[in-house]
Order: structure tokens, then C-alpha cells, then sequence
């Protein structure tokens, strides 16, 4: 963390790199500040969600047949209000909810869209696993001035403007890009403020650890099991690796993020099109760690580049240090086992 004079604030620096932008309106960076305040505000409630009664199941199931946990709903509330009356979006979609979030009546719209999980790895709150919130941002495709539609949602991957997003474990980091490199800040609680604590994170090419639920092991085809037998045991290119696996997808990520790592979650029996969401979880954390340097794919494709037909759309995910991609993605490519489009 940055002492002294070089205290830099996510305001300040937001601030600093839209000047490199002069066409910049922005609209932009007032979004990215309402996410921030959201994450400040979902944070203090994940530190406090032992004491006051917001833990444990909220008696609803969420759209993917979850029980939605209470810290979930608020979760998502707090992103929502803190973007829904500011006129800088016109549509909004959340993984909790069946379908896009419009803006309120009478209220102004303006030019991007946000996708976002509000409370990702929520399933571990109550043992006080990290859990995150996770942000995708794109510009509008419909007429300015009209309601956000479902087509403004179901854009791919490679035409977001920005993405990121929020761990809250032992510290609070925000973690995003606007397709310039990614910036990590960390929140101090004493005055309040994300403090700029890894700039330009550079993810190495080789990874450290590998990241997969093994327990899936008797669902997964062939190639799956030769690609997480090499990082087990090593094999070819591949040195043997540490597992490493939270089961919280923003933890995983963040830790392989910044010491390098692949996370894998393949298509299986029980989920053959993949588990995890396109639009909400794959496609921001796939802008996230390629602007790193590392790499994203369904097992075949760069994520980055799938056409999502529908707004909870599932998806395998290789995600993390680009060698260490390429090289799963090459077998499951080869021996068949990719996504099944």
C-alpha cells in the first residue's frame, strides 16, 4: 500500500486517465464511482453480516434455482439503486433477476448498460469465505433517449467498455479496466476510500497453482482429466502445480490474478454447456485477464468472442495465465472435449 504523498484515490485516478481520453464525457467514470460507493456499502454489510440478521437463506429462489441468500438480495438492491436514478445507463441485468432490470419511470437514461453478480460465491458467507461482486459494462446498442432492451444485453464479450470487480475478504479490493491495463485498489476503512494498491497488474504467463473442483472428477470427460493430470502431476511443457481451489470464483481468480494460475471449470455430465454465466461472471473476468496479459476460453473459443443467445447463457471457463490456457485449451480442442456449441 502507498504511503504518504502517493496516496491516490480511485476518484483521482479514474479522473487522471479519462484526461487521456479528451473525448470522454464522463459518464463513464460516474458509473465506475457508483460501483465503487456499492462495493464500499455491500462491504460494510459483508463485515457486519454476523451480527445483524441478514444471514442465512432468504426464503426465494433466485432464477438459477439457488437459495439466495439475504447478503445476496442486498447485494443486489444496493448495485442496483446505486446506478438505476443516475441517467448513465439504460438497462441494467443482474444474475438474480429473470430478466433485464429497466430503468425507472420518468427517470433519465443514458448510454451503457451493466451485467453484474451482485454477491458471487455466496454459498460460503456464512463461513467467512471471500465472496465478490462482479461488473461488465457495455455502451448501448438501441437509440439514445429510448429504454434499454434485451438486445443491449446480449452483447459479446469483446464490445464491453469496461469490467471488474469487488473481492471483500480479509481486505476490500477493487479491481477493474477500461481496456488500459488493470488497476487494483484497496479499500481503508479507517477514512473510507479505495486507495490505488497494484497498478498495471501483470499476470505471470506461467502459473503458480491450479484451480478446478475435483470432486467432479467422475463427470468429466477424458481430455478434461488429462489437462488437470498435467497440472497435478506434470507432463509435456507443463511443470506440476499447487491446488488451489476456494470454490469462490472472484477469490480464485484474484489470487491467480496476481500470482499466477489457471482456474478451470469445465462442461461436465451434470452441466454440459458449463456452469458458470457468460454475460455475468465470464465474459468481465475474461476483459479482466486479458488486459493482464493472461488468457480465456470455453475450452475452444476465446470467450471474449461468443455471440450469448440468452441472458443467463452458461459457459465453460479456462481462465488465467496465458500459457497455461493455451495449453488446456489446446487439448480439450484437440481431443474433443470443448464446449459444445
Amino acid at each position: 500500500m502507498h504511503h504518504g504523498t502517493s496516496v491516490i484515490t480511485i476518484e483521482r485516478f479514474i479522473v487522471d486517465q479519462e484526461r487521456l481520453h479528451p473525448e470522454a464525457t464522463g459518464e463513464l467514470s460516474n458509473l465506475l464511482y457508483d460501483l465503487a460507493l456499492a462495493g464500499k456499502i455491500i462491504s460494510r454489510q459483508v463485515r457486519s453480516a454476523g451480527l445483524v440478521d441478514i444471514f442465512g437463506s432468504a426464503e426465494s429462489v433466485n432464477v438459477q434455482g439457488e437459495i439466495q441468500q439475504k447478503l445476496d438480495i442486498f447485494a443486489n438492491e444496493t448495485v442496483r439503486h446505486s446506478v438505476q436514478h443516475t441517467g448513465r445507463t439504460c438497462v441494467m441485468a443482474s444474475e438474480e433477476d429473470e430478466l433485464p432490470v429497466p430503468v425507472p419511470e420518468g427517470k433519465p437514461l443514458g448510454k451503457y448498460v451493466l451485467l453484474y453478480d451482485p454477491l458471487d460465491g455466496s454459498s460460503n458467507i456464512d463461513v467467512n469465505v471471500p465472496i465478490g461482486t462482479i461488473f461488465s459494462i457495455h455502451r448501448r446498442r438501441t437509440r439514445a433517449g429510448t429504454p434499454g432492451t434485451l438486445d443491449d444485453c446480449l452483447q459479446p464479450g469483446y464490445s464491453q467498455v469496461a469490467a471488474g470487480y469487488i473481492v471483500y475478504g480479509s481486505s476490500t479490493m477493487l479491481v477493474y479496466t477500461t481496456g488500459q491495463g488493470v488497476h487494483g485498489f484497496t479499500l481503508d476503512p479507517t477514512i473510507g476510500e479505495f486507495l490505488l494498491s497494484h497498478p498495471d497488474i501483470r499476470s505471470p504467463g506461467v502459473g503458480k497453482y491450479y484451480s478446478v473442483n475435483e470432486s467432479n472428477w467422475n463427470r468429466w470427460p477424458d481430455p478434461v482429466h488429462r489437462v488437470v493430470a498435467a497440472f497435478k502431476t506434470g507432463e509435456g511443457p507443463i511443470q506440476a502445480r499447487n491446488a488451489r481451489y476456494v470454490g469462490s470464483l472472484v477469490a480464485d481468480f484474484h489470487r491467480n490474478l496476481l500470482s499466477g494460475g489457471i482456474f478451470l471449470y469445465p462442461a461436465d455430465a451434470r452441466s454440459p454447456q458449463g456452469k458458470l454465466r457468460l454475460l455475468y461472471e465470464a465474459c468481465p473476468l475474461a476483459m479482466v485477464v486479458e488486459q493482464a496479459g493472461g488468457a480465456a476460453t470455453d475450452g475452444r473459443r476465446r470467450i471474449l468472442e461468443v455471440e450469448p443467445r440468452e441472458l443467463h447463457q452458461r459457459t465453460p471457463l479456462i481462465i488465467g495465465s496465458k500459457e497455461d490456457v493455451e495449453y488446456a485449451t489446446h487439448v480439450l480442442s484437440t481431443e474433443g472435449a470443448g464446449a459444445r456449441a
